[in-house]
């Protein structure tokens, strides 16, 4: 049906003139909606602080420097005796792990791994990789495949630059109260560590003011790494020398005997591996280059929205 008025029955004869197009006025309701929109979300604005002071990160980056080359360096040392025991003693019938390699009953070499009694096929990467007799296999060990005499000098050299920079750093946030102001946990961060626990967990990571201090977890983890877990690798390794023995008999007793002290070190020393993949994850999560630039200049970047800290917060 037509929507033009009838008259009598018959259509109009009159024709209806267009409406020019510069004539249609917009509905003032659409703009104002646009307006709203615009109102209502309001562009992010970017802070800039300084995060990382200068000692930090020259501490950071000679352990980023040290830490691949003593876990390497300390696989060409291991692959020369690649098992592990408790006490004093090598009991090379029961070993805590060993990696060894066998040969089946078709004549096939496998490399098997055994940890407390329990054996597994671990061939091509423990036990017996690039058609070797090895622990570790030869792309994860420094400075070359076999090299037990270097490999040596390697770890204790670097070791002694480890255990020199430690002792900086940690003067450093004693001094500086960088350990009781940004590292220590404290009973109040305690309180939120289930929340935190369980926003790492769904990915939910902090923005806005919660990047400019360390959440709970990590003042957890950089605490006990570095005022625990590193001087533990330390002492554990200087157990196994005979000079130091020599001169301290009872650091050697304190860990239980040089077998288990070498046993303890070697957790360590996967513990420490532990803590650089789940650092080094987060760190590309939360924003790579961010976090990568602020380790470089101390600078970090926060987005925030213009208005945030202004306005109350909605009921």
């Amino acid at each position: 049906m037509s929507d033009l008025p009838q008259t009598g029955g018959e259509p109009s004869a009159e024709p209806v003139q267009p409406v020019p197009p510069y004539s249609i006025t917009p509905p003032v309701v659409e703009a104002a909606a646009v307006a709203e929109s615009i109102t209502a979300s309001p562009a992010p604005t970017v802070e800039r602080i300084y995060r990382h002071a200068l000692p930090v990160r020259i501490g950071h980056w000679i352990n980023v420097l040290c830490l691949p080359i003593l876990i390497m360096s300390g696989f060409q040392i291991f692959n020369a005796h690649p098992a592990l025991y408790w006490g004093d003693r090598s009991d090379r019938d029961r070993p805590l792990l060993s990696m060894r390699a066998v040969v089946t009953e078709s004549g096939e070499r496998k490399g098997i791994t055994t940890v407390l009694g329990r054996p597994f096929d671990t061939t091509g990467l423990l036990g017996y990789s690039s058609d070797m007799r090895r622990g570790f296999p030869s792309w994860a060990t420094l400075p070359g495949p076999q090299w037990l005499a270097m490999g040596r000098r390697w770890h204790l050299f670097f070791a002694w630059v480890f255990v020199i920079n430690g002792l900086i750093f940690g003067l450093y946030a004693i001094l500086s109260r960088h350990l009781t102001r940004d590292l220590f946990p404290w009973w109040k961060d305690l309180r939120g560590l289930g929340r935190t626990l369980l926003d790492h967990l769904l990915f939910r990571h902090p923005t806005g003011e919660e990047t400019k201090r360390y959440n709970v977890l990590q003042k957890i983890a950089y605490t006990c790494v570095i005022f625990g877990l590193g001087p533990l690798i330390v002492l554990t390794g200087l157990s196994m020398s005979p000079m130091v023995d020599a001169a301290f008999p009872s650091l050697l007793t304190l860990f239980g005997g040089r077998q288990a002290a070498r046993t303890i070190h070697f957790i360590a020393c996967f513990a420490f591996i532990g803590f650089i993949v789940v650092h080094l994850t987060l760190v590309a999560i939360t924003g790579l280059w961010n976090n990568l630039r602020s380790m470089l200049s101390g600078w970090f970047n926060i987005a925030e929205h213009e208005g945030s800290h202004d306005e109350p917060p909605s009921n």
